[in-house]
């Protein structure tokens, strides 16, 4: 049986990652899957991690979208519900009840790993997760070695690790370090970007003017209304 780690190179995933290593865990192959949407800092982290992988002969897979992420997001023709209709193009943004960019990530990460054992990234205080997406092929060490979020972290940067960019540690603006465009952010979150991380505020403005839909569905808000209120907020 093969024994493989889905490792997103976010804290949580890159603690389990070298924790089986240290621990001596079996493993036979890391995948990540690549939305062509990550911090760079992500990528700077995988950079940095695959010589040890190479070092210690394990395999390792870059799983990416059928079709490039923004192009599902602005150009895939959408079909109404229960017809052949085509009403829209593209699915805006991915989040909320609308996570087609995670859905599909799911899909092919299981899909890669139904043949063995995978381990997966879940901190045993993110309880609300366990349950969800659950297979029977799928262990979750961190759960099980009762390592939290903020375990997970500290670990990572005593291993020197630090998810840095313009100056700043990601992980010290956002809970978490996944897509730069997650339509999941949070205010907090956001505000931050607008603060800290000009350029990607940039492209997220540069992606909303290619939608009708509010990044923040519930309060309608786009990212220009954002960038107002954040505005107000500080004067």
């Amino acid at each position: 049986m093969k024994y493989y780690a889905s490792v997103s190179f976010g804290k949580d995933s890159l603690a389990m990652l070298f924790m089986l290593i240290d621990k001596g865990y079996q493993l036979d192959e890391v995948v990540f899957y690549d939305t062509g949407m990550e911090f760079q800092a992500i990528y700077n982290t995988r950079d940095a991690v695959l010589p040890i992988l190479k070092k210690l002969g394990i395999k390792y897979t870059e799983l990416h979208p059928e079709q490039p992420f923004l192009w599902t997001m602005f150009e895939r023709p959408v079909k109404k519900r229960g017809t052949n209709i085509i009403h829209k193009k593209g699915y805006s943004w991915c989040g909320g009840t609308c996570r087609w960019g995670t859905s599909e990530k799911l899909r092919t990460l299981k899909a890669h790993t139904k043949d063995g054992i995978d381990y997966v990234g879940i901190a045993a205080d993110e309880t609300h997760r366990f349950e969800k997406e659950k297979r029977p092929n799928r262990v979750l060490p961190l759960r099980d070695w009762g390592i939290t979020e903020a375990d997970a972290l500290q670990y990572c940067y005593t291993k020197g690790f630090v998810w840095h960019e313009d100056g700043v540690r990601l992980y010290e603006l956002l809970d978490r370090v996944s897509c730069w465009c997650c339509g999941n952010k949070n205010l907090k979150e956001l505000k931050n970007m607008y603060l800290y991380l000009p350029w990607y505020w940039k492209k997220l403005k540069e992606l909303q003017l290619n939608t009708d839909r509010p990044y923040r569905r519930n309060s309608g808000e786009t990212i220009f209304d954002l960038e107002e209120r954040f505005k107000r907020e500080m004067q």
